[in-house]
C-alpha cells in the first residue's frame, strides 16, 4: 500500500502542506497519514489539535474520500525525528511538509527542522509554501 506522510500544524503554511498532500494521495491512490505532534505539554501547545480542530481535520479528510489516518504522538521527540519515525513505520513514499517564508538573509539559512528533515527522512520530501500573504 502506498503512504503520504504530511506534518500538519494548524497555520497557513500546516494548510498549505495539507493541501498538497491530499492531491498527492489522490494522485498516488495512497493511504494519508497526518502527523500533528507536540514538542511538550499537549494541553498548552497551541500547534497541538484538540476538540473543535481536531474533529474539523477529521471531518475535513472524511470529505476527502481518501484513506487516512491522523497520529498525534506526545513523546516530547522533536518534529523532525517524529516525522522520520512515522516515515520509517509506515514506508511512507512521500513525506510532505510545510515551510515558512523567509527575508532574503534567511534564505541563506533553512530552518533547522526543515533541514534535520531533509537530512534525516529516508523518502523524498515535498517543502510547500503558503500562498503569499494578500494586501
Amino acid at each position: 500500500m502506498s503512504v503520504v506522510v504530511v506534518g500538519y500544524v494548524p497555520n497557513p503554511r500546516g494548510r498549505a502542506a495539507l493541501e498538497h498532500a491530499v492531491a498527492e494521495a489522490h494522485r498516488r491512490d495512497a493511504l494519508l497519514v497526518v502527523v500533528n505532534s507536540s514538542r511538550g505539554d499537549a494541553l498548552v501547545d497551541e500547534e497541538f489539535l484538540r476538540g473543535d480542530q481536531l474533529r474539523a481535520l477529521h471531518d475535513e479528510l472524511a470529505a476527502s474520500g481518501l484513506r487516512t489516518e491522523v497520529r498525534q504522538p506526545v513523546r516530547g521527540r522533536d518534529v523532525a525525528e517524529e516525522l522520520s519515525a512515522v516515515c520509517t513505520e509506515t514506508g511512507a513514499e512521500l513525506l510532505v511538509i510545510g515551510l515558512k517564508r523567509r527575508s532574503a538573509v534567511g534564505k541563506l539559512l533553512m530552518g533547522s527542522a526543515a533541514q534535520r528533515i531533509l537530512l534525516d527522512v529516508e523518502c523524498p520530501v515535498l517543502g510547500v509554501k503558503s500562498p503569499p500573504r494578500e494586501g
